[in-house]
């Protein structure tokens, strides 16, 4: 069966997702940039709402994204040790899967750091997924073929905006003998159905909606005041198509 992959923020996001009928979340913070890493306290108390993988029903845990900043995928010597140190506390804490993406200057995926994380995941049983960086590679099709045997999924949009828009390349990726395929970005409920088919190990999406604030004065060029909530209405409907509930 396809699997359900909530993006969440927030503790209440996770509880959403996990009573709405998603299989896993995905945690991180700033949605609003493509994510970076949760903070530590965030992880825990999400861990203790709803629990790791040990707690059965299909439940495949709280994945947790590790990025050090918004703005490519690229990073220096001290950021790829950032990023390694972020991993081992994540691991630390209890989390079933860590999702990661880089790039070398040439854009191909960044095997020697990819190869790192995943030993260190390894070292806790837990999952690796590598995340729409591979949207930005070369070529994401053979970006898939180079993370084979390091990663178990890969978290793609199929090059195009939306993962609907890239369907025949990520159907292209699903038959590479490598990583899971993971469908992500840009999905609706309509979509799903139809990413389904192309034989992807399951579909991500954020089921967010917006919360308007009531303020009028911004406190930076990203902040409107506002922030994304996840939609239990959403997750419910997307779980519905895929039989979940």
């Amino acid at each position: 069966m396809t699997a359900l992959e909530i993006a969440v923020t927030s503790v209440e996001g996770a509880r959403a997702a996990r009573e709405g009928g998603a299989n896993r979340v995905e945690l991180c913070s700033a949605l609003e940039v493509g994510g970076v890493t949760p903070s530590h306290g965030l992880l825990e108390a999400v861990l203790d709402e709803v629990g790791g993988i040990e707690a059965g029903d299909g439940w495949q845990g709280v994945q947790v994204l590790v990025r050090p900043r918004p703005g490519g995928f690229s990073y220096s010597r001290e950021e790829r040790d950032l990023l390694a140190r972020e991993v081992d506390t994540i691991l630390e804490a209890g989390a079933d899967g860590i999702v990661i993406g880089a790039l070398t200057t040439d854009g191909l995926p960044d095997v020697d750091l990819v190869r790192r994380i995943a030993e260190k995941a390894a070292a806790y049983e837990a999952t690796v997924t590598f995340h729409r960086a591979v949207d930005l590679s070369a070529d994401p099709v053979a970006a898939v073929r180079a993370l084979s045997g390091m990663v178990d999924r890969v978290l793609t949009s199929g090059g195009a905006s939306t993962a609907a828009a890239g369907a025949a390349t990520i159907a292209a990726m699903v038959a590479v003998e490598g990583p899971d395929v993971l469908a992500g970005g840009g999905v609706s409920v309509e979509a799903i159905r139809a990413l389904a088919a192309l034989g992807v190990e399951g579909v991500h999406l954020s089921a967010k909606r917006r919360i308007p604030s009531a303020s009028r004065l911004a406190l930076g060029d990203a902040d409107d005041g506002g922030h994304w909530v996840t939609d239990p209405a959403v997750v419910a409907a997307a779980a519905a198509v895929l039989g979940r509930h």
